[in-house]
């Protein structure tokens, strides 16, 4: 009995030791975490109680006045709509993408070079990009004179929004399609070569047999489509300056111009009610993915 006590303490104290090493290799990464993440986001939740200025406690007064403002609902329903568009759009033609391109034998990786280079793409070689093409004197107004039709105002109308749209997945199409391609390669062929001898054809292999193994894949890409889709401001503000048309007036655009005015208590509100409908939209996502699951 004594020596079966002696054997069990130092697999126990292995294990404990064990433990304390994965405890201290978190560590680092949990601090960063929270010092770099959750404290600021703190500090933020508390300045929307406050007044900007002196730092009174105005209790729920910001955020009456972030709802009752007409430029954060016009930026707010302009941001909904943008992702309600672009997000659906973006990792449906990804999708299509990456099973078209991994079915080809030749020229594939050249393929995925080209639709890649737009996410390396430095910001002002875009914007240049979107000048040349849809200023009121750029090349498809000048195309479209030339056959016989008339100009658009490309940055100045409606048109604004779906040039926006197009920005956004112009340049993250290539990232989401790798994204897929990942995902599509860790699926066995051999599950599709026994349901083509049983007599599955394409349509029924992408159905029965790629839909549902892409469901890990489809949470994440979703996920980080979303994230990214508060970047595009960048190239947004570039070419349209601090107030473009209405149609493509973002969240991003509002934070800017607040912030010039010093109006930290309505920034802090407002990023809080932006913070928790991402949070709410991702455990929706998650939600529905475990469902169909």
């Amino acid at each position: 009995m004594r020596g079966r006590r002696r054997g069990r303490s130092p697999r126990g104290f292995h294990r404990k030791k064990g433990g304390y090493r994965g405890f201290f290799f978190l560590l680092p990464d949990f601090a960063g975490v929270v010092c770099f993440t959750l404290l600021p986001f703190a500090e933020v939740v508390r300045r929307s109680f406050q007044s900007a200025v002196t730092q009174e406690w105005v209790g729920w007064k910001n955020y009456r006045e972030i709802f009752s403002n007409t430029a954060f609902r016009l930026a707010a329903f302009n941001t909904l709509r943008f992702t309600g568009i672009c997000i659906p759009l973006l990792v449906t033609v990804s999708l299509l993408l990456a099973v078209v391109l991994q079915k080809l034998t030749v020229g594939k990786n050249v393929l995925k070079s080209i639709f890649l280079m737009p996410v390396a793409a430095p910001a002002a070689s875009v914007v240049l990009v979107w000048k040349a093409l849809f200023h009121s004197n750029g090349l498809l107004n000048a195309l479209a004179e030339r056959m016989g039709g008339q100009r658009v105002g490309w940055m100045t109308s409606g048109a604004a929004f779906f040039v926006l749209v197009l920005s956004y997945l112009w340049k993250n199409i290539g990232y989401d399609m790798v994204l897929w391609l990942a995902g599509l390669a860790g699926i066995p062929t051999e599950i599709y070569e026994a349901a083509r001898v049983d007599g599955a054809g394409e349509w029924r292999c992408f159905v029965s047999i790629t839909l549902p193994n892409l469901l890990p894949s489809l949470y994440t890409i979703t996920v980080l489509s979303l994230l990214n889709s508060f970047k595009v401001f960048r190239e947004a503000w570039l070419v349209a300056g601090d107030y473009p048309h209405q149609s493509m007036y973002l969240l991003q655009h509002l934070y800017n111009n607040w912030f010039r005015e010093l109006a930290f208590d309505k920034i802090a509100a407002a990023a809080v009610v932006n913070a928790l409908v991402v949070l709410a939209l991702i455990l929706l996502l998650r939600r529905t993915w475990e469902t169909d699951g």
